[in-house]
């Protein structure tokens, strides 16, 4: 145990407390158990530390990677009864799907270690809902997504606005620091901005990086896919890039990818919840994700400009990007008349030339414009909807 310090106390060291994502607050630290999941690469390692470091106790606290050689030798069951034992109160375990039976041991500990709090991440949130069988009346999940663009500016430019609602935004009560002009930030926030690590070196190799290991190793492994399978998700998303926002035929895509239609949705699904697609549903299932899938988009304009590089279209760009920021707070899905629907209100969206035909007579309407600072009447900038979390 004392090597699994060690190792925390290095990571403890250049965590810094300038900076909180969204979720930060979000959770309800009291509880025992707590999982907080997500796709590689948004931020969960350091919000655990930073939460760590700054509110608890350092003799009293472990942080551990489920990955280590540590366990290679020994349980997670056997580690935190002898941290119990040694006065622990929180035991903290980073990527936690790495680690074989890892949702029969959480069982455990939580059943036998009633003083002690547990926190969990997974870069998988397909492994964590699948091993959540037998923790659902114990683990509270928690779901996080990349950089909102009101974060990126905190994080990256020192630019502090607070979180406004959908309907302040709507409403026009958005109040912004002095001569600050939103355009000077938001092209490069689209291109890089979704990932906390984009300013580190070679980022977009980096992501790719990050993208090949969840087609590759995390869902075959955690699906129970076969090796071949990953490679068809790495065609599909292929495809999926050069066409967002498109339509899906499923039997024209799995004659492309020589496998079965029936199995197709499945690989959709998967993507989906590794956070590298997002499919907009209709309103038919009444409850989020039982619609049926109208259009398939890349989940994050990040993703776009790494993936579709000179392919990517401004108006797909746009929508992308209303679809990503809205989904963390609401149900966003299709509209009938429109490009998409929040409970009764409409959004077009589009360039600063966006006219209002779409929408005559609609109540409820609103026109979702890029390249303007202000809004006015039913007419929203786009880039406001990037400052709801």
């Amino acid at each position: 145990m004392e090597k699994l310090q060690i190792s925390f106390d290095a990571m403890l060291r250049p965590i810094t407390p300038s900076f909180h994502r969204y979720m930060f607050d979000r959770i309800n630290w009291n509880n025992r158990m707590i999982g907080l999941v997500g796709p590689r690469g948004v931020g969960k390692t350091t919000l655990m530390l930073q939460y760590a470091k700054e509110k608890l106790n350092r003799n009293t606290t472990l942080f551990v990677n489920a990955d280590d050689l540590y366990f290679s030798s020994h349980h997670l069951v056997d580690l935190a009864d002898e941290f119990v034992k040694r006065g622990g109160s929180h035991l903290i375990i980073d990527e936690i799907h790495k680690y074989k039976d890892w949702a029969r041991e959480l069982k455990l500990i939580y059943d036998y270690q009633a003083d002690l709090k547990v926190y969990f991440t997974g870069s998988s949130i397909l492994d964590i809902n699948k091993g959540s069988v037998d923790l659902s009346r114990r683990a509270i999940l928690y779901s996080m997504q990349g950089l909102s663009f009101r974060e990126y500016l905190n994080l990256f430019h020192q630019i502090e606005i607070p979180v406004y609602s959908l309907a302040d935004i709507i409403q026009h009560q958005i109040e912004l620091p002095d001569k600050f002009r939103p355009y000077t930030y938001f092209k490069s926030y689209l291109e890089t901005g979704y990932y906390p690590f984009s300013k580190e070196d070679q980022f977009y190799i980096r992501l790719q990086q990050v993208i090949n290991k969840t087609l590759e190793v995390d869902i075959p492994q955690y699906s129970e896919m076969s090796v071949s399978t990953g490679r068809k998700l790495k065609q599909l998303l292929t495809i999926i890039a050069r066409s967002v926002p498109f339509k899906p035929n499923m039997s024209s895509i799995a004659t492309m990818l020589r496998v079965s239609r029936n199995n197709l949705s499945d690989y959709f699904l998967y993507l989906e919840e590794a956070g590298l697609i997002a499919q907009l549903r209709d309103g038919t299932g009444g409850i989020r994700g039982l619609g049926k899938v109208d259009k398939v988009y890349l989940d994050n304009p990040t993703l776009m400009s790494c993936l579709g590089e000179e392919l990517s279209e401004v108006g797909n760009i746009r929508e992308t990007f209303f679809l990503n920021q809205m989904r963390v707070k609401h149900d966003v899905i299709t509209s009938a008349i429109s490009d998409f629907q929040i409970t009764d209100y409409t959004f077009e969206v589009g360039g600063k030339n966006k006219k209002q035909k779409q929408l005559q007579g609609i109540e409820n309407g609103f026109i979702v414009k890029d390249d303007i600072e202000q809004g006015y009447m039913n007419v929203i900038p786009l880039w406001q909807f990037g400052l709801t979390y």
